[in-house]
C-alpha cells in the first residue's frame, strides 16, 4: 500500500500538471461529467488520500489501497495500462491524468475533514502535532508499537516499510506494548518515521539508510543477526525485525 511519501510524490506531480488547468473531459461521465468545464484549484495529500479541488466547490478524492496509481500523460501518447483498468480520466488541453485500480474514486465536496476528519495528524504536514499524536497512541485500540504505528486515526500517513525501518532505528520490539513505553520513547520513535517519510518524499524514494523490510533471513545490517519476520495485526501485515537489536518478538 502506498505510503505517506509517495502519495506526497504522486500529489506533486499531478500538482505540476494539472494545477489551474481546466477540465475538458472526464469519465466516468456518469459520475464524473460534471467536471468537465471546471478549473482545478489544488491538489493535496492527506495521509495516505488524496484530492483534487475544483472550482465548483467539489473534489475528487482518491485512495490508492495496494494497486492503484495515477498516471500522467500527453494527449494521445499510449497508455501503461490497459483503459479497462482506469477508474477515473481528467482531460484537459496539455494533458490526460489517469487513476488507474484506485478501489476508493469519489466526488467529495470540497472538505476533506467529512471524509478525513478521523485521522490523526499527517505525517508530512507542515504543523505537526506531536502532543495529539502522542495522546492518539496513548487512547488507541492497538496495545503493541508494530500496530498503534499503523493505526491511522493516531498518525496518517505511516505504512508498514516505514514502520518496520524506524522500530529497527528507534531499536523497538515491534510487539512492545504501548503502555510500556513511556510518552520520550513514542516521541522519538514518531519523530524517526517522520523524517524517514519526509527525506523520502524528497529523495524520489526510499532513503538510502540501513533498515529491515524485505530483509527476512538476511543479516542485520547492525549486528549480522538474521532478520525474523513474522504476519501481526488484525490485517496480518508482515513485520520485519532484529530479534537482537530489538527484542525477540511476539511470545
Amino acid at each position: 500500500m502506498p505510503e505517506g511519501d509517495t502519495i506526497w510524490r504522486t500529489a506533486a506531480a499531478l500538482r505540476r500538471r494539472l494545477d489551474g488547468q481546466t477540465v475538458t473531459a472526464a469519465k466516468p461521465t456518469a459520475t464524473l461529467g460534471r467536471l468537465g468545464g471546471h478549473r482545478i484549484t489544488g491538489v493535496e495529500p492527506v495521509g495516505k488520500h488524496l484530492f483534487i479541488r475544483f472550482d465548483n466547490g467539489l473534489a475528487l478524492h482518491t485512495h490508492m489501497r495496494m494497486d492503484g496509481a495515477w498516471h500522467v500523460y500527453a494527449p494521445g501518447e499510449r497508455w501503461r495500462k490497459p483503459e479497462r483498468m482506469a477508474r477515473a480520466v481528467l482531460e484537459t488541453v496539455d494533458c490526460v491524468a489517469v487513476c488507474f485500480l484506485a478501489p476508493v474514486v469519489e466526488l467529495v465536496r470540497d472538505d476533506k475533514n467529512s471524509v478525513v476528519g478521523h485521522l490523526g495528524p499527517d505525517v508530512l504536514g507542515e504543523s505537526f502535532d506531536a502532543d495529539m499524536v502522542l495522546a492518539r497512541a496513548r487512547a488507541s485500540r492497538f496495545e503493541t508499537l508494530g500496530e498503534v504505528l499503523l493505526d491511522q486515526t493516531v498518525c496518517a500517513g505511516i505504512g508498514n516499510i516505514h514502520k518496520c525501518n524506524s522500530l529497527w532505528q528507534q531499536r523497538l520490539d515491534p510487539w512492545r506494548r504501548v503502555d510500556a513505553s513511556d510518552d520520550e520513547t513514542l516521541r522519538r520513535l514518531y519523530a524517526t518515521a517522520r523524517d524517514r517519510i519526509r527525506r523520502s518524499a524528497v529523495a524520489q524514494g526510499f532513503v538510502p539508510a540501513p533498515a529491515v523490510h524485505g530483509r527476512g533471513g538476511r543479516p542485520c545490517l547492525r549486528c549480522g543477526t538474521p532478520i525474523a519476520v513474522r504476519s501481526q495485526g488484525e490485517q496480518g501485515r508482515l513485520t520485519y525485525w532484529c530479534p537482537r537489536c530489538q527484542g525477540s518478538g511476539p511470545a
